[in-house]
């Protein structure tokens, strides 16, 4: 598979090569130029608790594009010494070369295959997109999709152990438009002696894993259009142990998969057919996924369920409002292993109204699980500086989530803007991560509603808002809450942009005040000649205990001196 990967690598080289030379050589401005370089410098300190990072943190960040007779290449990296949580070191690089039809991936990237097969997974190494004019696309990967990290027997890291795992996968496409075919293939597998030993103890084995897939779609007597996937998976949890004859016909794939008594193999389908005419949309869909069912090429995967689904759309009041509805059944328990087995209704609603320019109105709801990122807004406010949180693969299973939007725009002339705006989300959460869910009735709410009044003339922005976000669950109550005023301005004909800001935030327990957090800001950045940017931030946050045995009561600053170089050469 590496020699096949290499081959189809060399190829698209030689095609690229083969393109300028015949194409584009001696024309106008064979080569340009184009990116930019960023160093942000941040010092810190604190008074009233030990320190929480180091006095010192540098991270720069840069790209660079070359464009050499119509074929791009990006290049883009960043670098930090700042210790992450991420399995992966955070200095990391891409590289993304373009010519026509020809797309390549090399560094730290992702890609997309289908939802049962590869999804987003972060992996190091090499890929290419094939998509030339005609109905045949082609897509392939390969990569180390986990770094080796060897176990801790002492217990301090927080990283969990793992073995490098190493994948490829291909994608064959034929058709147009609603009219096609895919053909799915991901291999991936552990490597036993890429860490010292097994940690059994810790439930890490080592894992082999392939997975294939077909999808096809077909459009029916002009307004119907129907759509299918199949996904099988084979998993062997273990690699060391005894290979095995089996009868599943991806066990009879021993080219790519070695079965093994710890082998189990899953499937999933889904499938809809929709009915397309002017101004509406109607459908039927249909989904099933095995128990267990896993790929090593996504991070998360629901499994064990089977939902058969009805959805409709339709644009309304001369396309001012417009109506998504889905709804339909679900229910577990597919091999009949569980005591139980839940069932329940299962619905999405999405409308968005806009009856003027100056109001807009949006609401949803959905019920269908999902694995999302859950982030209190006060993450954001009272953060020190924006590279706090830049890896988290802190997933939690969402069973129901609700959004209300508003925005009205009022007073609006040529000298004075005022915008109303109001959010607020509902979430109810799980309380397990990865493969256990456990619905524990955790609810979380944000709510947000700000107001910004831009004065033209005097390039003047001034703003202010009110946060809150409360958990409800487990026993507990908790809520944070307060307001955050905003004055920015702008001189010397914008090249100048200074920013002052304020927040006050209270955090309450079982309606008790446990804390209470005040920071303030001042942002100023210089632009020279658009292209030399100088940026300054000084943070301070102070958070004082109204309660005995809370948090203990500090004092923190920040300052962070960052510049900034755009370039272009012809």
């Amino acid at each position: 598979m590496k020699s096949l990967l290499l081959t189809v690598f060399c190829v698209t080289a030689c095609s690229i090569v083969y393109a300028q030379n015949l194409e584009s050589i001696g024309k106008a401005n064979p080569l340009s130029i184009s990116g930019g370089v960023s160093l942000n410098q941040i010092v810190y300190g604190v008074h009233g608790i030990e320190s929480r990072r180091d006095p010192y943190t540098y991270y720069a960040s840069g790209n660079v594009n070359f464009s050499l007779y119509g074929w791009n290449c990006p290049l883009s990296f960043s670098v930090s010494n700042q210790n992450t949580s991420f399995q992966q070191p955070f200095n990391q690089y891409s590289l993304h070369p373009t010519y026509k039809w020809i797309t390549g991936h090399a560094g730290y990237t992702s890609m997309t295959f289908s939802p049962y097969t590869v999804n987003g997974h972060i992996f190091l190494g090499g890929g290419v997109d094939l998509a030339p004019e005609g109905k045949f696309k082609f897509s392939a990967l390969y990569g180390r999709f986990l770094k080796a990290v060897e176990p801790d027997s002492t217990r301090e890291s927080s990283i969990a152990p793992s073995f490098k795992r190493m994948g490829y996968g291909f994608k064959a496409s034929y058709g147009d438009g609603s009219n096609f075919v895919d053909i799915i293939t991901f291999h991936a597998q552990d490597e036993i002696n890429s860490i010292q030993y097994v940690p059994e103890n810790e439930g890490i084995l080592p894992q082999e894993n392939l997975v294939m897939s077909i999808a096809a779609g077909k459009s029916l007597f002009e307004h119907f259009l129907v759509k299918a996937e199949l996904a099988a998976s084979a998993l062997s949890r273990d690699t060391r142990a005894a290979e095995a004859d089996q009868e599943h016909p991806l066990a009879k794939a021993k080219m790519l998969y070695t079965p093994r008594i710890s082998s189990s193999y899953y499937k999933a389908f889904k499938t809809s057919l929709n009915y397309q005419q002017d101004g509406y949309t109607l459908g039927v869909a249909y989904e099933r996924i095995d128990p267990q069912y896993r790929t090593l090429g996504a991070y998360y995967f629901n499994n064990d369920l089977e939902n058969i689904t009805a959805n409709g759309a339709v644009a309304i009041l001369q396309g001012k409002m417009n109506v998504a509805v889905s709804a339909g059944t679900q229910h577990d328990n597919l091999d009949k292993s569980k005591i139980s087995t839940m069932r329940r209704a299962v619905g999405s609603v999405n409308i968005g109204y806009a009856p003027t320019q100056k109001v807009n109105l949006g609401a949803s709801y959905s019920n269908f699980q999902t694995y999302t990122n859950i982030r209190s807004q006060f993450v954001d406010v009272n953060q020190l500086t924006p590279y706090d949180n830049l890896d988290t693969l802190n997933y939690t299973q969402i069973s129901q989530n609700a959004t209300l939007t508003g925005m009205y725009m009022f007073g609006k002339n040529e000298n004075k803007r005022q915008t109303l705006n109001c959010n607020l989300t509902f979430q109810d959460a799980a309380d397990k991560q990865g493969e256990v869910k456990q619905n524990s009735g955790v609810q979380f709410y944000n709510i947000n509603t700000a107001y910004a009044l831009n004065i033209v003339p005097s390039n003047l922005m001034l703003s202010a808002s009110f946060n809150a976000t409360l958990n409800k669950g487990a026993g507990v109550d908790s809520k944070t809450l307060g307001p955050t005023v905003a004055v920015s301005k702008s001189f010397f004909e914008k090249k100048l942009r200074t920013t002052v800001s304020s927040s006050y935030n209270s955090t309450y327990t079982n309606s008790e005040r446990v804390s209470t957090v005040v920071n303030g800001r001042i942002n100023g950045s210089v632009s020279v000649q658009k292209k030399h940017n100088l940026n300054l931030s000084l943070v301070v946050v102070n958070r004082s205990t109204n309660k005995e045995g809370a948090a203990q009561a500090f004092t923190e600053f920040t300052g962070t001196l960052g510049y900034s170089y755009s370039f272009g050469i012809r």
